[in-house]
């Protein structure tokens, strides 16, 4: 999910996908990638922040980057891209999986 070409066409793919594999409402899990910085990873647990997200954090080998997990209850397939659609545009550099 990092970068596509057209965004929206993904999204768009996307939300069929979910649509097509999943009885609505539903647990879902996101995985992001940053650089190990711990501003940024505050920044995408504060996008989750008060909506009961489990969210576990976990440094490459390396340390230089860090994977981030978020796990919680989404009510339909547009919210889960909303969610996806705040972190592109708030945290810089950042990778969705």
């Amino acid at each position: 999910m990092s970068t596509p070409t057209n965004p929206e066409e993904f999204y768009k793919k996307l939300k069929g996908q979910l649509q097509d594999t999943a009885l609505w409402p539903t647990e879902y899990l996101y995985k992001f990638i940053v650089k190990s910085d711990s501003k940024k990873i505050a920044e995408i647990e504060a996008i989750f922040d008060n909506m009961g997200a489990v969210i576990n954090t976990t440094p490459s080998k390396n340390g230089k980057y860090t994977s981030v997990s978020v796990n919680l209850r989404m009510r339909n397939p547009d919210a889960v891209i909303e969610k996806y659609k705040e972190v592109a545009i708030k945290i810089e550099g950042v990778i969705s999986l």
